[in-house]
């Protein structure tokens, strides 16, 4: 018997994929804001998780390669002073990234931070991946980055999924993982 919902998924995907909204800044900014973190390279999942419920309410990746990005896949932080591409965000500072993580911890959620230290050669590939992955339509946050990063060498057992605690749980139980929460208990006013 034919097993239709990987067919209907994929369609869905692709027709949601249809309505992303693209931002492409240009060559110019992106170039002024790149930011070398160095130290070693690393993966970090972020997750903002609901403190009533436990639910994930959205994934991004920050990525420490040649440069700090974050792939922020249909995220509605702003920045004027961060540069966009299709849901990668360029000039990742600790500053930037402090308040990137203030935006989404309040009281109503809180941020899971799971570092994985990787190699030079992955970190480059999933820079790249981020860039190639194009805009993500709402709601594709957790299945964008699970399929970007399922791909990567070492990362291929992680699957898909569509939810963002789902992610986190199974990227937290990747040997070497480092886990960390951010809290505030302002009521969103970032």
């Amino acid at each position: 018997m034919l097993n239709f919902k990987p067919i209907l998924m994929l369609c869905a995907a692709l027709a949601l994929s249809a309505c992303a909204k693209e931002i492409y800044d240009s060559d110019d900014k992106v170039q002024s804001a790149a930011y070398v973190h160095g130290g070693q390279p690393t993966l970090t999942l972020l997750t903002m998780i609901s403190n009533k419920n436990g639910k994930g309410g959205h994934s991004s990746l920050l990525i420490n390669a040649s440069q700090r990005v974050m792939y922020d896949p249909a995220g509605r932080w702003y920045s004027s002073v961060v540069p966009e591409r299709n849901d990668v965000l360029f000039g990742v500072t600790p500053a930037v990234l402090q308040r990137y993580n203030s935006f989404h911890a309040r009281d109503t959620h809180h941020v899971v931070i799971q570092e994985i230290p990787v190699s030079a050669a992955v970190a480059e590939l999933a820079y790249r991946a981020a860039l190639q992955q194009g805009a993500s339509h709402d709601a594709m946050c957790a299945n964008n980055t699970s399929i970007m990063l399922s791909r990567l060498p070492g990362f291929e057992k992680l699957g898909t999924t569509w939810f963002p605690a789902k992610l986190a749980e199974k990227f937290g139980k990747i040997p070497g993982v480092k886990t960390t929460k951010y809290y505030e208990t302002d009521v969103g006013q970032n």
